[in-house]
């Protein structure tokens, strides 16, 4: 399945080429979560081993005829709801020509003239200000989702100057086509080049970067930009041009005679007489099953835990973070805005440098949650709290409770000792006694370090304070 935005090649005209913007058009090819391909019933499998997972349509044996797959229907039209796409009741397939060894049957299914889905929008948010804490709103136009066959793929042998080809198909799980152009504001598009096959968000951007400076960098030589397509090399940063099929090229598309026109229907209402519920792919049934989208979530976040808004950023950007945070928030009666820092700064912290996902944390919610309790009751201090958090990271399976008991963590209840505590760190410090007597009060809060030293931070930071102030008045 694939949905593309991409600027046409029209030519520009150039009179201050230090003005000259870049446009970009992304063609995302997204394979679809199913557990059989696009138009055979062959199993997807990731990382099997090279055509093992070939049908004789995949092969493209004479005599075969391609059978879609209704899931992938289904994903494709749940697709385009999420991208506020309108869906095409009618959609049709095409033939996309070109002759590669990966491709056998010489031509590819697309749907060229009349995709599933049209004329989409996704507006995202990131984090912008000198402080990074405002939210910025953008808004890209989404041109069209299309379902697609998958190409082979071709594995290339320098050492014995040969070609395999591997027909499993649907390995890629991302790949993207960047049409880059550059131009005046206001003036025709430039002509574009396409940056074919990025497989990652971090080469995508280095490629942009890289083809717009380029481009910029040809015209301002008094050159001319070619209409070419070509590959990024991630070790350089660079473009460059592909040769082999990649050229750009009409592919001659023409309708596929072996599929019919794809028809969706908007609800149940609206399914002729004798065609079962079950089957037909209805749209108000599959816009009922999507799930919260991102923005949606952030906004709830922000609303029902007042939380800042770059936490629920935080949140939203790591798998299995929202749902970590909110069992937490549900078994504890500690406020959210203070579990918030818990999940985004200790949890997540040691998960990056254990490179690690939010469910293999060995910390569960519920372990969490149990942890601020004892804190927020009172039985251990906030250092002490993060101290027992580091003991449950590296002991899988204990409890708070056990850790605190088996260091002997707890809070010190003798208010007597720590009334001597507090008066042996005043008689050996009296400079700073003295700073705190003149007016400078933040220096107690280095009197109290000591005494939470002494104590190994087993000492109330409430009854603490008190005893000093009282102590230096």
């Amino acid at each position: 399945m694939s949905g593309c935005d991409s600027s046409p090649p029209l030519c520009s005209s150039l009179s201050s080429p230090q003005e000259l913007v870049g446009v970009v058009g992304l063609e995302i090819h997204a394979q679809i979560h199913s557990n059989t391909k696009l138009f055979s019933g062959s199993q997807v499998g990731f990382l099997a081993p090279p055509n093992s997972l070939v049908s004789f349509l995949d092969a493209s044996l004479p005599g075969t005829l391609p059978v879609l797959n209704r899931r992938c229907v289904e994903a494709a039209v749940m697709t385009g709801l999420a991208l506020n796409c309108t869906i095409n009741n009618k959609s049709l397939f095409d033939r996309k020509h070109y002759f590669y060894a990966d491709l056998p049957a010489g031509y590819q299914i697309t749907q060229q003239r009349q995709p599933i889905a049209v004329n989409g929008m996704l507006t995202y948010s990131h984090l912008g200000g000198k402080k990074r804490n405002q939210v910025v709103n953008k808004t890209v136009q989404i041109k069209q989702i299309q379902l697609e066959q998958d190409s082979g793929k071709s594995l290339h042998d320098d050492q014995r100057s040969q070609t395999l080809i591997d027909l499993n198909r649907a390995e890629g799980q991302l790949r993207v086509d960047a049409n880059v152009s550059v131009h005046m504001p206001g003036e025709p598009l430039g002509i574009r080049t396409e940056v074919k096959n990025i497989n990652s968000a971090r080469y995508l951007a280095r490629a942009i970067d890289y083809e717009i400076q380029r481009q910029i960098g040809v015209l301002q030589r008094g050159g001319t930009v070619q209409n070419e397509t070509r590959a990024f090399d991630s070790k350089s940063g660079q473009t460059i041009p592909m040769r082999d099929k990649e050229g750009l090229q009409d592919y001659r598309f023409m309708p596929e005679p072996n599929l019919p026109p794809l028809i969706v229907y908007k609800d149940n209402a609206s399914l002729p007489t004798g065609v079962d519920a079950c089957q037909a792919v209805v749209v108000e049934r599959i816009r009922e099953g999507l799930p919260e989208l991102p923005s949606v979530t952030r906004d709830r976040l922000v609303q029902t835990y007042a939380i800042l808004p770059e936490h629920s950023f935080t949140l939203v950007n790591e798998d299995g973070l929202v749902e970590y945070f909110e069992a937490v928030v549900r078994e504890t009666k500690r406020e959210p805005r203070n579990v918030i820092g818990w999940v985004t700064n200790e949890l997540l912290s040691l998960l990056k440098q254990k490179d690690q996902s939010v469910s293999q944390s060995p910390v569960s919610p519920s372990a969490l949650a149990e942890l601020l309790e004892l804190q927020e009751t009172g039985h251990i201090s906030s250092s002490v709290a993060k101290q027992v958090f580091q003991e449950m990271w590296r002991s899988s399976g204990k409890t708070a409770l056990q850790v605190i008991q088996e260091q002997d963590l707890g809070l010190v209840s003798d208010t007597k000792e720590i009334h001597n505590i507090c008066q042996r760190v005043v008689d050996s410090h009296p400079d700073l006694v003295r700073a705190i007597r003149n007016g400078n009060k933040k220096v107690l809060n280095k009197l109290m370090g000591l005494v939470q030293k002494e104590t190994k931070g087993r000492a109330d930071p409430v009854v603490v304070r008190a005893l000093l102030e009282e102590k230096t008045s």
